[in-house]
């Protein structure tokens, strides 16, 4: 009796502590499955757009300078010394204005004596025909030789030809004392003059007087890959892109605005650059304002065509390969990832534009591409482009705090605080 009493508290303590293991066991086995559960991870979310074909301007953006539509360089065609110059250096002249007075004096005698010379030239002629017909009366009576008729012919035929040449030489004597007055060939803008009053200048001198450029319109010389123009022209001949249109150039500036009036490409150049790989190109520009200037460095983008049934995608959306090959990511008909290689043909803006590989409708991934792979389920949600941060001193206060009065009382809120606390 006193060992059955001695065993039984330990006996009671075995059994506790078996129940106790049995239910722990019967716990961790029912929780297994549920912790299974937890660490399986819902499908993720990305953002996506939908394929929407339309029809999209292939241009293509390249470095030019602008050029004058037309220039003169102004030199002297006749000898003498400048009297006064007649326009203002940097000012707009007009075709045919004056612009330096060559002393006249040489000239003037020069038309005089062309002037004499060709009366005494005519004086001689009417004598000469006046003899002609004194002599045609006689030879019908046989008073004078036939020989003698005919000389005096060919002599009236002389002096009409020395007539004629003093005309000529009158004429030219008239032109030269024109030259005296040097007037602008184009109508521009002129600028320095490289010569002032007493100076002595030589008709058709290496140097010029002063340069007239005309401005409105302007030309801008752009050069163009021979590589890109290969490109342009097999996808004309294609039907790829349509140019049924006048090419349209638009111009930003060097300081980085854009030129308000698009311009005209006026021709392509014939031949290669052999040193550059390059071929020029010409655009016209109307310059009413005279804002561009000769010599001025531009950007220039060139819409060389329309692309039918083309898709803009975000360029976050376009991956490269190894080998260049461009894909994008698509969400298909199962929600599932797919990866589609594409072809591109240059962007607008900040977009890529899609020529093939993507079909009207389909769901491409934007947002969330860095996340997912392959034939993975995903949720697509529609993409939402993130807006710019603020600029200025708006966005400095938001970063501080410092926004106006809530700001104050954000400030004076813990000085509360801490006086209740010290209370």
């Amino acid at each position: 009796m006193m060992s059955a009493k001695l065993w039984a508290p330990a006996l009671t303590a075995c059994a506790l502590a078996t129940s106790i293991a049995l239910v722990g066991c019967s716990k961790n086995t029912n929780e297994a499955p549920q912790g299974a559960d937890a660490q399986k991870m819902p499908p993720p979310e990305v953002g996506v757009i939908v394929a929407q074909p339309q029809s999209v301007e292939q241009s293509v953006e390249l470095s030019g300078r602008t050029s004058a539509y037309q220039i003169s360089e102004v030199r002297p065609q006749t000898n003498g010394v400048i009297l006064k110059r007649l326009f203002t250096e940097g000012s707009f002249v007009r075709e045919g204005q004056p612009l330096y007075e060559i002393d006249p004096s040489t000239n003037r005698a020069s038309m005089d004596s062309a002037k004499a010379a060709l009366v005494r030239q005519q004086a001689n002629l009417n004598a000469l025909r006046v003899k002609t017909d004194r002599y045609r009366q006689l030879i019908g009576i046989n008073a004078v030789s036939k020989q003698e008729y005919d000389d005096l012919v060919a002599q009236v035929k002389l002096a009409e030809a020395d007539v004629a040449a003093s005309q000529a030489t009158l004429k030219t004597a008239q032109i030269d004392l024109g030259y005296s007055t040097v007037r602008s060939p184009i109508s521009g803008q002129s600028g320095r003059s490289s010569v002032t009053a007493g100076a002595l200048v030589t008709a058709n001198q290496a140097s010029a007087l002063v340069t007239i450029q005309q401005l409105d319109p302007i030309y801008v010389d752009i050069n163009q890959s021979s590589a890109e123009l290969l490109r342009l022209r097999q996808q004309l001949s294609q039907g790829s892109i349509d140019r049924s249109n006048n090419t349209k150039v638009r111009l930003k500036l060097e300081d980085g605005s854009q030129y308000p009036i698009e311009g005209n490409l006026a021709f392509s150049d014939a031949s290669v650059n052999p040193d550059t790989g390059t071929v020029t190109l010409r655009a016209v520009f109307s310059n009413p304002n005279h804002l561009l200037l000769p010599g001025m460095f531009t950007n220039a983008q060139i819409v060389q065509g329309i692309i039918p049934n083309a898709i803009l995608i975000p360029q976050a959306a376009v991956n490269r390969t190894p080998t260049g090959q461009a894909t994008a990511m698509i969400v298909n008909a199962k929600g599932q990832v797919e990866s589609r290689a594409i072809t591109t043909s240059g962007t607008q803006g900040k977009d890529w534009i899609v020529t093939d590989g993507l079909k009207s409708g389909e769901k491409i991934i934007v947002d969330g591409i860095a996340k997912v792979k392959p034939e993975q389920q995903v949720v697509a949600k529609p993409y939402q482009p993130q807006a710019a941060p603020p600029q200025g001193p708006a966005a400095e206060g938001a970063k501080s705090g410092n926004t106006g009065q809530p700001a104050q009382a954000a400030e004076t809120k813990p000085a509360e605080q801490k006086a209740t606390s010290n209370t």
